[in-house]
């Protein structure tokens, strides 16, 4: 599925509200860029800025991936998470085997070991955490144990999570 970019900034975009939307970079910087501040604290001056937009359709996929796992964490997609994600796959204009593709995901979400299974630096790891809690409001003690566990299976460091926490807390 070569749409999974698309849905992801659709996501965050509609989960987030006014930050990013208001955004100039969309969803998918939103959530680079929360992450890379995530793992450096406050960047030294003088550290180049990472253009948050470049995200290769194999990790916005398995952003996705985390993003509807979290989702189902407690068990079911309640109304509110259901109008979005609806939303934000007709926002994306995903075509027909997107949206089979997605339904597939929904029924048979992915294992948190096959998640981290396929993240090979930290960067990203952080980035498909930060997107899988931007998925969630954590009302639920299962969403939040899904959230602890990705963390510890993706090495996310725990002042890492901490942050993204704050942030998306804010």
């Amino acid at each position: 599925m070569a749409d999974s970019k698309r849905i992801v900034d659709a996501l965050v975009r509609a989960r987030r509200g006014g930050l990013a939307a208001g955004a100039a970079l969309g969803g998918l910087a939103l959530v680079g860029s929360i992450a890379w501040h995530a793992l450096r604290g406050s960047a030294a001056s003088g550290t180049a800025t990472p253009d948050f937009r470049d995200v290769d359709e194999d990790e916005a996929r398995l952003m996705l991936r985390a993003m509807v796992a979290a989702t189902l964490a407690d068990g079911v997609i309640d109304a509110g998470e259901r109008r979005r994600l609806d939303g934000a796959v007709a926002e994306a204009g995903i075509d027909r085997d997107g949206r089979a593709w997605l339904e597939r995901e929904l029924e048979n979400p992915a294992e948190i070991d096959e998640i981290a299974d396929a993240v090979d630096a930290p960067e990203a790891a952080a980035r498909i955490y930060a997107a899988a809690r931007l998925a969630i409001d954590l009302d639920t003690v299962q969403e939040r144990q899904f959230l602890k566990m990705l963390g510890e299976a993706l090495d996310v460091p725990r002042e890492a999570a901490e942050r993204i926490e704050r942030e998306l807390a804010a």
